[in-house]
């Protein structure tokens, strides 16, 4: 899938899982409108009061792409005017976890969520499911194409 680069030069190539999030959640507001909803339904006025910077207009605009994205769900409760509260699908919902860890990527260690027994900073990982395993990137992962990590 091609997807347009901030290069004018041209287009680059993308992984096309990467390019299809992207597509769904990769503008300013997308991924901030899912981590106000992840602690529950807001009302679009309470989507408003949380994200004041948001206009009108493109936050209706990105509730539509979500919602056609399969990221949330607006359940109407009132007709006249019509009026919806959002909530996340549980598609919506796994990106908590990638906004926990763009948001320890993104800040100070003290962002990152920490373990409820022990206090510790949580860290994210990779796990296979059939082997019961958690992975670790092979030695030399630096030298390797994106495409070509492996874990062990």
């Amino acid at each position: 899938m091609q997807v347009e680069s901030d290069d004018p030069g041209g287009a680059e190539q993308l992984d096309p899982g990467l390019a299809r999030a992207l597509q769904s959640v990769g503008d300013r507001w997308s991924l901030r409108l899912v981590a106000a909803l992840l602690a529950g339904p807001l009302r679009f006025t309470d989507l408003r009061q949380r994200l004041p910077a948001i206009a009108s207009n493109v936050l209706a605009e990105r509730l539509r792409r979500l919602e056609s994205s399969g990221v949330i769900i607006g359940e109407t409760y009132s007709e006249r005017p019509p009026r919806a509260e959002y909530r996340l699908t549980r598609t919506g919902r796994e990106l908590g976890s990638v906004i926990a860890a763009l948001s320890s990527w993104g800040g100070s260690e003290s962002s990152a969520p920490v373990h409820g027994r022990c206090g510790s900073r949580m860290e994210s990982r990779w796990y296979c499911p059939t082997c019961q395993e958690m992975g670790q990137p092979l030695a030399g992962e630096d030298e390797m194409e994106p495409d070509d990590v492996v874990y062990t």
